[in-house]
């Protein structure tokens, strides 16, 4: 599936991933393929993409942290949205 995280200042990520745990207001959830249409707001947490080959673009790497094959981003607050095998994060 397509994931997009973009913040005030930028897009952080575009790419493929094969799954995204985000930390919603009434708990963590994970998005993955194929995933019914969702629309949540996220609190502060970590952002936890998964995926095969996930390219982070060298200026915005030092936002991200790598472990276990997870690429994780801490974010304060946002919105995301999945339809169509597509999904937008947006973050601050």
């Amino acid at each position: 599936m397509k994931l997009d995280i973009v913040t005030p200042e930028g897009v952080l990520f575009s790419g493929e991933v094969d799954s995204v745990l985000a930390p919603g207001v009434f708990g963590e959830f994970e998005i993955l393929n194929n995933h019914a249409p969702i629309v949540s707001i996220l609190q502060k947490g970590l952002l936890r993409i998964k995926g095969a080959e996930i390219k982070i673009e060298d200026e915005q790497k030092d936002k991200f942290d790598f472990s276990d094959g997870e690429a994780h981003l801490p974010i304060n607050s946002g919105t995301i949205e999945m339809k169509n095998n597509k999904v937008i994060i947006l973050a601050e």
